[in-house]
């Protein structure tokens, strides 16, 4: 029988309180940014941020808890941008949406820094342990962002993008999930030859971890050659975009099938409009119902995208409807 979980790729907006006291804290200039050597004063608001983040999502009953990413101004980009061998430039457009970024600019050989698992050892501590989702942006997104100016060759970075993100991972704590999000993947698709080296990058960091590894593309439904080549990674699930596009997204998996448990991308993590938890479930049996006999071992149940572009009070609203969801799609199938 499948297994419903409830989860999100991560990335959440800070509570009202924490960004009033970190702006003030921190200022606005891009040498106010998070550089790994925060003060005492904005290390402890980002640790009782996180408190409140996990207490949100533990609350709404979700199955996945995540660290919620609180200090990384540079969403996906911030695993590069503490690195020593990365200078951050000028602020580009992030995609082609409202928010923007640092520009990470690689200028030495990479090196693991353990940030981001010191953020998850302090998750550990306010959750069960067993219920802990890792997230991270995967290898060909990062490269994506980010400038070589140390490799010279685009094989070369990408390799050594997936050497470093599979450093960062042995050193995570235990986790039961690892998403790696992969918009670029979409995005910015990879061309023939490049599409077969982003699944390998995939593959290096995946098994970098013993947890399931859930690759979350969005913005939409990934080109077929990309996604069959996808398929080739060792990874447990690949999520589906189906608020930005069902069609392409369904054939799909109609076509080249799919992993033995997958992550439905079915609440907008942009949009401040709250979903109705049954018609989630409406959406799960719909997108089953088209795949006729396929049956999933999982079915992750997740924001189509990271919510840190919601209002605070929509981004709880959010988690409820899918922990709701995720129960009343387990009620169903039992």
């Amino acid at each position: 029988m499948t297994e419903y979980v409830s989860t999100t790729p991560g990335l959440y907006p800070l509570p009202d309180w924490a960004k009033d006291d970190l702006s003030d804290l921190k200022g606005h200039q891009k040498h106010d940014l998070i550089s790994g050597d925060e003060s005492d004063e904005i290390t402890a608001a980002y640790e009782e941020a996180r408190e409140d983040v996990i207490a949100v999502q533990q609350d709404a009953g979700l199955d996945r808890i995540v660290e919620g990413q609180l200090r990384w101004d540079d969403m996906l980009a911030h695993p590069l941008a503490v690195a020593d061998a990365v200078e951050t430039h000028g602020i580009v457009r992030y995609y082609d949406n409202n928010n923007f970024y640092r520009e990470p600019v690689v200028t030495d050989d990479l090196e693991p820094t353990g940030d981001v698992a010191a953020e998850l050892e302090a998750a550990t501590a306010l959750t069960d342990g067993d219920d802990l989702q890792a997230v991270l942006p995967g290898p060909y997104s990062l490269a994506d962002l980010a400038t070589d100016d140390h490799y010279g060759d685009e094989a070369d970075f990408l390799g050594a993008i997936a050497d470093f993100l599979a450093g960062e991972v042995d050193a995570f704590p235990e986790h039961e999930t690892l998403f790696l999000l992969e918009p670029s993947l979409v995005e910015s698709a990879p061309d023939d030859g490049e599409d077969e080296r982003a699944s390998e990058a995939i593959d290096r960091v995946a098994g970098a971890t013993d947890a399931d590894v859930v690759v979350q593309p969005y913005w939409g439904a990934l080109e077929e050659k990309v996604y069959a080549h996808l398929l080739d990674a060792d990874i447990d699930a690949v999520g589906f975009d189906f608020v930005a596009n069902q069609d392409d997204n369904l054939y799909n998996i109609q076509e080249y099938g799919a992993t033995d448990d997958v992550a439905l991308g079915l609440a907008d993590g942009q949009s401040t409009l709250v979903e109705d938890p049954e018609a989630v479930r409406d959406r799960v049996d719909w997108v089953e119902g088209q795949l006729g006999v396929t049956e999933f071992e999982t079915v992750y149940l997740t924001t189509n995208t990271e919510t840190f572009y919601l209002p605070y009070n929509k981004y709880q609203e959010k988690l409820e409807v899918l922990a709701d969801a995720a129960e009343l799609a387990e009620v169903k199938a039992a």
